[in-house]
């Protein structure tokens, strides 16, 4: 994939959209500190370039509910494109998966998965296992705190991938 140059005004500008999330023109040139014109102009090429994919609020869940954090690796008996495709449309489709990274491995999939009980975590599996989804096995990791939970620093990020 063909990766976009970025200069130091652009890492900021994704800074501040990373951190602050949607804003104004003008307090967006604020916190760059460029005119808001260019800024704009900027954060647009920015957006239509695809580096900016959405606006999202970082809520806390556990403030709103007792939740369940559960890890889960996957491995598919099966490694063709399509068992790999039916599983990940499926995947899409159950809210409580709130994240999945297909790895190279030992396992094919790591699944984040909130809920809000053990039973209803099992609830979860239990229907991905009916599915038919190809599924050899499983393991769960229940998670106890979360220690780490962060955006990447960018400019370290766009520093060593010119390096």
């Amino acid at each position: 994939m063909r990766k976009i140059a970025l200069d130091a005004a652009d890492i900021r500008i994704l800074f501040a959209v990373q951190h602050h999330g949607h804003l104004s023109k003008i307090r967006l040139s604020e916190i760059v500190n460029l005119s808001p014109t260019p800024c704009w102009i900027r954060f647009n090429r920015l957006r239509a370039a695809g580096l900016i994919r959405g606006y999202h609020a970082d809520i806390a869940v556990d403030k709103l509910a007792d939740v369940i954090r559960v890890i889960v690796t996957v491995s598919l008996k099966g490694h063709r494109t399509a068992d790999f495709q039916r599983f990940e449309q499926h995947i899409q489709r159950i809210d409580e998966i709130v994240e999945c990274m297909a790895t190279g491995g030992g396992m094919d999939y790591v699944l984040k998965v909130l809920t809000v009980s053990l039973p209803a975590f099992q609830g979860v599996m239990e229907e991905l296992l009916s599915a038919d989804l190809g599924i050899d096995r499983y393991v769960t990791y229940i998670t106890t705190r979360e220690i780490k939970s962060s955006q990447p620093n960018l400019t370290t990020l766009v520093r060593h991938a010119r390096s």
